[in-house]
């Protein structure tokens, strides 16, 4: 039997890890290793037999950091990695952003409804993968930070997940137990009277009060978006060969149809210069176009369907191959002194000594219509680079140029979009049908995705973040602590036992409010497994229903939105928001405690006590 020390050693560590995770004084990652390494020491010190009778050591304690929960966390940040990387979600979110230019906010609300919806039917893990990356995208045209709705999306899918028995693997979970505790088999829609009134209510909550208390965060990518809407423009050229999409078009009211979100400044036709207005101008082989436009509406030329911009084309050495994929788009500064500074752009020979290719410059003072060939470059000029990684990296040591490193950026694969949809939509169909474990779906998912090319390996692990992978492992420890010691078992029973003569409606009230803190610090299906038996045995006990309190444990289990280690949505939107633990507890803590004030009001109409 646990002795009381070990117990009471074990509660302190945890209170201490979730201070330090709530202040963020430290790094998460340092707060995760400490707490590991305190339990360790802790039954190193004094080892203490588990509840097999075997010693409680390394191997129970550190088992949460092969979790295939975790696993299967970090393998779908690898899927929806892929997703992103190939602009395989561009289209349906162009199509949304059509429909969310007049109210994005609208939009991205009537998403987050439908979600919760959706969750009562599947599996709301691949649910939210899904919605990650159409959100982001419209939040990213919508300049509104990801912060205010990834986090949304997480609690919309939960709260949605109670609805049904095979809304949330911990609603299954519970159910199970109980039946294995010789109760009656749950109704598949027997919660969903108790838990439709949280859901209204949290729904509510979580679409206009959560995203007034959540800090705005935007991540790189809206950074770049920001600078976008703002205006800045890089002239840059479309050289024509044999086949080129542009080839055949002809101008109508002055304007090229094909060349969407791009002023053409000039056409370079042999040695003639065709200035604006244009009229009945058809482009032909061997022209040249010169363009001003955004680094979006560029990146989208160089890598989107009908490539209107040929990197080998830009090349000034025509041995550098810019064909392949995974290739950066970032800004660089010509500095001051450099050798560049009075040289054209083409005698600047910067692709042979950079292995970079010049997409397009920008200049603040006003340049005259000459061929972009033969503009000399000043200082202050910026450049709009396009390369593969390295030699991107490589511009930090040339003196002739500043680099800009928050504006470099990978461009999307688009000819990988495809191979990146049916990959995600194979994954997930394998997952919500059950035909594979959901570990298995997202492992198998996360290795097409680099296979097929749509992610090099480098991507894939940049998607895996390590504070979800230390945070999942340090909570999974202090479970394994918690069940080794009793501690969880001991307050539960002596708060059901502190209750059992008040009437049945606060004894309910009290267990919720007890399963949801615990399903905050532990994970949502070690709590209700821990607290169904518990639950079970107090209601016969007391001689009354105990289906009322299985569905109070289902509800309350439910609750983990007070911290990211709560349920594994939350962690799935912690690295796409850019959360820190403090954010969930600033929005998550009032949603439970709304929750339990709701349970407690509602409970004597819609459970049989």
């Amino acid at each position: 039997m646990a002795s009381e020390p070990h117990m009471l050693a074990t509660f302190a560590i945890i209170a201490a890890a979730m201070v330090a995770f709530a202040m963020e004084r430290v790094a998460i990652e340092v707060a995760a290793l400490a707490t590991v390494t305190a339990l360790l020491l802790l039954f190193q010190v004094a080892p203490l037999p588990g509840p097999g009778g075997d010693i409680v050591g390394p191997e129970a304690l550190l088992a949460g950091f092969a979790s295939p929960a975790l696993i299967t966390i970090l393998a779908l940040l690898v899927v929806g990695q892929g997703l992103y990387q190939t602009g395989a979600v561009d289209g349906l979110t162009r199509r949304l952003g059509v429909k969310a230019a007049a109210s994005p906010r609208a939009t991205i609300g009537l998403i987050l409804v439908s979600a919760g919806i959706l969750s009562a039917f599947m599996n709301n893990t691949p649910l939210v993968v899904i919605m990650l990356p159409v959100l982001a995208a419209i939040g990213s045209r919508a300049r509104i930070a990801s912060s205010r709705f990834m986090m949304p999306l997480s609690f919309a899918a939960i709260l949605g997940g109670t609805l049904t028995l095979i809304g949330s693997s911990t609603n299954l979970l519970v159910a199970g137990v109980a039946r294995d505790l010789g109760l009656p088999p749950l109704g598949f829609f027997e919660i969903t009277p108790a838990a439709l009134p949280l859901c209204a209510i949290g729904l509510a909550y979580v679409l206009f009060v959560m995203p007034r208390l959540l800090k705005p965060r935007a991540t790189l990518v809206q950074d770049v978006a920001g600078s976008e809407a703002s205006g800045r423009q890089f002239v840059a050229r479309i050289m024509l060969a044999d086949g080129h999409p542009l080839v055949g078009a002809t101008s109508a009211a002055g304007l090229f149809a094909q060349l969407k979100g791009m002023t053409v400044l000039m056409i370079q036709r042999g040695p003639r210069n065709i200035l604006p207005p244009f009229e009945d101008i058809t482009l032909s082989p061997g022209d040249t176009v010169i363009v001003a436009a955004t680094r979006t509406v560029l990146a989208q030329a160089l890598r989107g369907r009908g490539q209107l911009i040929n990197p080998d084309l830009l090349s000034d050495d025509e041995a550098l191959p810019f064909s392949g994929d995974h290739v950066m788009l970032a800004e660089a500064v010509v500095a001051p002194g450099s050798r560049l500074v009075g040289r054209s752009v083409d005698a600047a020979a910067i692709s042979a000594t950079t292995g970079c290719f010049v997409l397009g410059f920008q200049r603040q003072s006003r340049m005259t219509r000459v061929r972009i060939g033969n503009i000399r470059l000043e200082a202050g000029d910026v450049l709009l680079l396009g390369g593969h990684r390295e030699d991107i990296a490589g511009l930090r040591l040339n003196r002739d140029v500043i680099l800009l490193e928050w504006s470099a950026t990978e461009i999307p694969i688009t000819n990988r979009a495809g191979w990146a949809l049916a990959i995600f939509a194979t994954t997930v169909a394998l997952a919500a049908t059950e035909l594979l474990p959901l570990v298995l779906a997202a492992l198998a998912g996360a290795l097409a995705m680099i296979l097929a090319g749509c992610l090099n390996v480098r991507q894939a692990a940049r998607a895996v973040d390590r504070r979800i992978y230390l945070l999942v492992g340090a909570a999974l420890a202090m479970a394994a602590a918690l069940e080794a010691t009793g501690g969880a078992a001991v307050v539960a029973h002596r708060i059901v036992a502190l209750f059992s003569g008040a009437p049945p409606v606060i004894l309910l009230s009290a267990l919720f409010l007890l399963v949801a803190v615990f399903t905050n610090v532990l994970s949502n299906n070690a709590t209700a497994v821990l607290f169904t038996p518990i639950a079970v045995t107090a209601a016969l006990e007391l001689g009354l229903n105990p289906h009322a309190f299985v569905m109070t444990v289902i509800l309350a289990a439910n609750c983990s939105f007070a911290t990211p280690i709560g349920y594994q949505t939350n962690l799935l939107v912690m690295a796409p928001g850019h959360y820190r633990f403090s954010d969930f507890l600033r929005a998550g803590v009032p949603l439970v405690l709304l929750l339990w004030l709701t349970f407690t009001l509602t409970a004597p109409m819609v459970l049989t006590m």
